[in-house]
């Protein structure tokens, strides 16, 4: 039997997150079909799918790369992303001898009109202390082992300036379209914690 004097466990977020949007759909606060027709732009605008376009045409197209490294608020309207959210988008090209990392020593701030919201390891202190402290330890556990031949630099994010890392294209995909690049592209490959890799 259970103590009833220990609080139980909160339901996981999901559940939580239904229950609240059937009761304000019961209590007539909101009508059907508003919330998510609320929230799906929002999920458009702040999408790792946008970052990953943006990795595409700059490994497409050179001259388009040579614009995002120059200024990267200017490149990603280019693509039709404004970054509101962001006073200014440094981009982090990674070559065979550098590897760029991003962290948020102070928050969790990235930038969120490329790279969707913040995942909760990126959140986390542990992620937000050990990356400055102890930065190829740390790449390593999550799966990047980074031999000691190739320079790692960390950069921390702020209210002010925000970053988003250009990874190196893998390969085997030469001749690939956009599309097909966007698609190989991840969120933690953007932030530096990974490499994108094919298959």
């Amino acid at each position: 039997m259970s103590d009833p004097r220990q609080p139980k466990p909160a339901a996981p977020i999901a559940a939580r997150v239904a229950a609240l949007e059937e009761a304000l759909t019961d209590a007539g606060l909101v009508p059907e079909g508003y919330l998510d027709d609320a929230t799906a732009p929002m999920e458009e605008a702040l999408s790792p799918r946008n970052g990953a376009r943006v990795v595409a045409r700059a490994w497409t197209d050179p001259a388009y790369r040579a614009r995002l490294l120059a200024d990267g608020a200017r490149a990603c309207a280019e693509l039709g992303y404004e970054l509101p959210y962001e006073t200014s988008i440094v981009i982090l090209e990674n070559t065979a001898t550098v590897h760029h990392a991003i962290v948020c020593t102070q928050c969790s701030c990235t930038a969120w009109s490329l790279l969707g919201l913040p995942p909760d390891w990126y959140k986390s202190p542990e992620y937000r202390a050990r990356l400055v402290r102890e930065p190829r330890a740390l790449l390593r556990e999550m799966g990047l082992d980074l031999p000691e031949s190739v320079a790692l630099k960390v950069w921390d994010t702020s209210g002010e300036t925000r970053y988003m890392v250009l990874p190196l294209r893998p390969e085997g995909t030469e001749g690939w379209s956009e599309e097909q690049l966007a698609a190989i592209v991840t969120r933690e490959a953007m932030i530096g914690v990974a490499r994108v890799s094919v298959g």
